[in-house]
């Protein structure tokens, strides 16, 4: 064997050490190839969405001054809005201006107050027209109370059968017996409830107000003037609400439209 020679077990430990290194670094090559395309594409994605954004924010920004500047579709600007809602608070036509004067010295159709002048205007006295804390009131029916004023607590209501608050005097009466007014009015309202059945409702003078229920045959027609006795109604048929307690006139008092206890009043 030649001394110079080196053993074959290291030429073939050389030949594995360089297969080692090639094969690394094609896979470096490899890896490295692969990076960059895969950066490339995540930096043109990158590009592509800041482009969408910037297009989209600018499309928003043309929507916003186009509808600032343009009119709406139906083709009125914001001073043709303006002046359209001017016109409806003057009242088209010019109809709001003329309401006191077209309303003046007419009756109510049931759902307001009324004015004095409008019984002058019909004939009425309205000299007797007044009633305050120091006023009485007549007893408008002939029978007993059957249920009283109660705002404070419930009362019990028979046919109901459950206990109520009762704005109102609940007084006993026969069938066609004659309602007298309680004190002088006016009437303001005649009208058909399922509770209280016919009821007219009369304008004693400074804020105070009589309603009488479960009546027939009114004889009145709004804007009537009545004087103290004078026939408010016939007493009718009880209605579904009171046919356990029988014929009765529903007899409430208010002051400014609240209800107040009829019997601080009777004489």
């Amino acid at each position: 064997m030649n001394k110079n020679e080196k053993p074959s077990f290291l030429k073939g430990k050389g030949a594995a050490v360089g297969i080692v290194i090639c094969f690394v670094a094609v896979i470096a090559l490899v890896g490295a190839y692969t990076f960059s395309n895969y950066q490339r594409d995540i930096d043109e994605q990158v590009a592509r969405s800041e482009e969408q954004a910037e297009e989209l924010t600018n499309d928003e920004t043309e929507e916003t001054t186009t509808d600032d500047i343009l009119p709406s579709d139906d083709g009125e600007s914001a001073d043709d809005a303006g002046s359209d809602m001017e016109d409806s608070a003057s009242g088209e036509s010019g109809n709001l201006a003329e309401v006191p004067e077209e309303t003046e010295g007419t009756g109510t159709d049931g759902e307001g107050g009324y004015a004095a002048d409008d019984a002058a205007a019909s004939g009425g006295d309205t000299s007797g027209v007044w009633f305050s804390e120091d006023s009485t009131l007549a007893w408008p029916a002939s029978g007993a109370v059957i249920m009283g004023y109660s705002m404070d607590q419930t009362v019990f209501f028979q046919t109901l059968e459950q206990y109520q608050y009762n704005p109102a005097m609940i007084i006993e009466g026969e069938v066609g017996e004659t309602i007298g007014a309680s004190a002088a009015g006016i009437v303001t309202n005649i009208e058909e409830t399922a509770e209280t059945g016919t009821t007219v409702t009369m304008d004693m003078g400074n804020g105070y107000s009589a309603i009488y229920g479960q009546l027939t045959e009114v004889p009145l027609a709004i804007g009537d003037y009545v004087a103290a006795g004078e026939t408010v109604g016939i007493l009718g048929e009880p209605t579904k609400y009171y046919s356990v307690e029988g014929p009765n006139l529903y007899f409430e008092i208010q002051k400014d439209g609240t209800p107040i206890d009829p019997m601080k009043f009777m004489e």
